[in-house]
């Protein structure tokens, strides 16, 4: 597998990074909070060999003192869509991604071709195991905390040393606080509403206990007549790093579907 190169766009200052990779159709990919570019490579290169252009897209480098909103994050993507000369795209997200990916087609809608989520973002508390699972996961501690923490976001039958192997390399603690500084400065009703028209597919792990099942059906269910749902089998929070085949093969069919 050829490892595309990061590439770092910087327009007014702001330090997006971006993996440009493939040729066809294009799909935009954006992390999870608190998370870099790294752990959607397998999923770009899958989505790579079914013939779709993929564009995974980070945050921004946090400056001091700089007030962002999800439209200033929104505003990111298209940016780097317009840096790469593309007019539209299917705009997906993993999570706190996925809020992104809404944003972007409530801003730009003329931009987006259709919404791709990966793991749907709530309102509702997290079990106490699962806040102590993310808190110990997102430490800067190399110990048995944080693995023991895979099994809880990744999913009971996933290894959890390789999991902790490939989620340890793509945390980004330095871009957390200002992804949820970025949701707290800004209404619900301006990210978590899904654009009027556009097509969304909505993918849920079954056994993801943050971005829980339910959220998506409760999505799904505000626009039945142009979302579409579907489960992953076996998938944990992280099920984006986990499940690429499966997440690949759902994203290809309804892409040639539509």
């Amino acid at each position: 597998m050829t490892v595309a190169t990061p590439q770092t766009f910087e327009p007014d200052g702001r330090a997006i990074p971006f993996v440009d990779e493939g040729e066809g159709p294009v799909v935009v990919l954006l992390p999870g909070r608190g998370l870099n570019i790294s752990y959607l490579g397998t999923l770009a290169h899958v989505l790579v060999e079914e013939g779709f252009r993929i564009v995974r897209i980070g945050s921004r480098t946090p400056a001091p003192d700089a007030a962002v909103t999800m439209h200033d994050l929104a505003q990111d993507v298209v940016d780097v869509l317009d840096r790469l000369s593309l007019d539209s795209a299917w705009v997906g997200g993993h999570a706190f991604g996925g809020a992104v990916a809404r944003t972007v087609a409530l801003d730009h809608p003329d931009r987006t071709e259709g919404i791709l989520l990966m793991g749907v973002e709530g309102t509702e508390p997290l079990a106490a195991d699962v806040v102590q699972a993310l808190q110990a996961a997102f430490t800067e501690a190399a110990g048995p905390a944080p693995l023991d923490a895979m099994p809880v976001l990744a999913g009971g039958s996933v290894d959890p040393t390789w999991a902790w192997n490939v989620f340890s390399r793509a945390r980004e603690s330095a871009v957390e606080p200002m992804q949820t500084a970025a949701l707290a400065a800004t209404p619900s009703d301006e990210w978590m509403r899904l654009a009027p028209s556009l097509p969304v597919l909505i993918l849920q792990g079954t056994e993801d206990r943050v971005t829980v099942p339910a959220n998506g059906d409760q999505l799904q269910a505000s626009a039945a007549d142009r979302a579409s749902a579907a489960r992953i089998d076996g998938g944990g929070y992280l099920f984006p790093m986990t499940h690429p085949g499966e997440i690949g093969m759902q994203i290809e069919d309804y892409l040639a579907w539509d």
